[in-house]
């Protein structure tokens, strides 16, 4: 669940288990996973998760998206894109033609 984004406390975990688990295995089958999972996503407000996304992004905190900032977050995820296609993305929400993403 920390994988995925989710602060679940250990009391939570155990109640998941007991509800979940049959007889004294203590084990959530894949289908009950997604079943919990399904359940704790649409329970996020996604404003909330944009605006986290965003901050992943914006690391110096100033409210904008450069080129750097993209291939910073790029180079994290092990990927190498050009200038060309960075500028390119950023080109497509630049609204005030400023070079950045706000």
């Amino acid at each position: 669940m920390k994988a995925l984004g989710f602060e679940v406390p250990k009391s939570e975990v155990l109640q998941l288990l007991k509800q979940y688990s049959r007889g004294d295995s203590q084990r959530v089958t894949q289908s009950d996973f997604i079943t919990i999972m399904t359940e704790k996503i649409r329970q996020r407000d996604p404003m909330d998760e944009i605006h986290k996304a965003f901050k992943l992004f914006d690391e110096n905190g100033n409210g904008r998206i450069t080129v750097g900032d993209l291939r910073r977050v790029a180079q994290e995820l092990g990927e190498s894109p050009n200038d060309e296609e960075l500028q390119a993305m950023i080109d497509e929400f630049d609204m005030d033609n400023d070079g950045a993403s706000k």
